[in-house]
């Protein structure tokens, strides 16, 4: 069975546009979170994903699945997670699940999402 394309976005604002209300919504707040704590941050999207990069290297992402989005980070195995709140069986990457905006544990994020772009 041959994999489904991936779809491709122009931008992050286009990969916003192209998922469910609900989702959106999530994103956004996603969108302005990061902006707040890591400003230096580019948008950009990869593997039709939203994603954040530190210059070139590509730190952190959001995954738009059936139930809730991920908001993930490349190297989460490398993360300190002391709350075990970050999902994922790879070698590298980990993600936190939000089902709706007020999931979003700004201090907990933040800490995850500084590291990240110490590490990145």
């Amino acid at each position: 069975m041959d994999a489904m394309p991936m779809k491709a976005y122009a931008s992050f604002d286009k990969y916003l546009a192209g998922q469910k209300p609900a989702h959106q919504r999530i994103i956004r707040a996603l969108r302005r979170f990061v902006k707040r704590v890591e400003p230096k941050l580019t948008e950009s999207v990869k593997w039709g994903n939203g994603c954040w990069l530190k210059g070139k290297a590509f730190v952190s992402y959001v995954y738009s699945g059936p139930e809730y989005v991920q908001f993930g980070f490349v190297a989460g195995s490398r993360l300190k997670d002391p709350k075990k709140l970050l999902h994922g069986g790879g070698k590298y990457v980990r993600h936190l699940r939000v089902f709706k905006p007020s999931d979003i544990d700004r201090r907990y994020f933040a800490a995850l999402l500084r590291h990240a772009v110490r590490r990145g």
